[in-house]
């Protein structure tokens, strides 16, 4: 099994963001110059093969995980108020990956607190990393089955609120403007395992 088959994120170094690993380029210098608890921002100075060097910003984001849960003949979304992209979306429940979660422990706690669903059946579908021209960030994709209403736990900043569509009609739907990559990724990657 490869490292992006396997459910556990790549906590190496105690933070909440997986570590890039090793360069195949020299790296000169990496300079932190911006960090939260929720993101690390800065630059690699790297040296390319032919000598010269030019700097690489980056930004870490904390590894998340995103949920694909089939609720018989529907999927189970959440609309949320995006207020970085100024719009309300329709999207696959999703959020942080806490140290020492796989991404299905995550994944079944997400979707138990932002839809009120608790999963009899969680697995892992993949594992990619987004935007690498820019970001240091995994996402962990994982399909719930089984579900069962338990109740809703919000954290203080969450206004969501679950909506079930048709399985039928989900592609359409989630291609419909505005939308987002970890949702498309995400159906997508559960219709090609024959999931939906």
């Amino acid at each position: 099994m490869s490292s992006w088959d396997s459910d556990e994120p790549d906590f190496d170094d105690g933070r909440r963001h997986d570590w890039p690993g090793d360069p195949e380029w020299p790296v000169l210098e990496s300079v932190v110059e911006y960090e939260t608890g929720w993101q690390t921002a800065g630059y690699d100075l790297v040296e390319h093969p032919d000598g010269s060097t030019k700097k690489y910003y980056w930004s870490e984001l904390a590894t998340a995980v995103v949920v694909v849960a089939r609720a018989e003949d529907s999927l189970l979304m959440v609309e949320q108020y995006r207020p970085t992209v100024r719009n309300t979306q329709l999207e696959l429940p999703a959020g942080i990956v806490d140290e020492g979660e796989s991404y299905t422990e995550a994944g079944r706690r997400e979707l138990r607190e932002e839809t009120g669903f608790e999963a009899a059946g969680v697995s892992l579908l993949g594992e990619v990393q987004c935007t690498t021209g820019l970001l240091r960030h995994t996402r962990g994709f994982v399909f719930a089955e089984g579900l069962e209403p338990v109740g809703q736990e919000l954290d203080d900043n969450e206004y969501l609120i679950p909506r079930s569509v048709p399985i039928e009609e989900a592609l359409d739907v989630i291609r419909s403007p505005p939308t987002n990559d970890a949702t498309l990724e995400g159906v997508l990657l559960a219709r090609e395992e024959g999931l939906l």
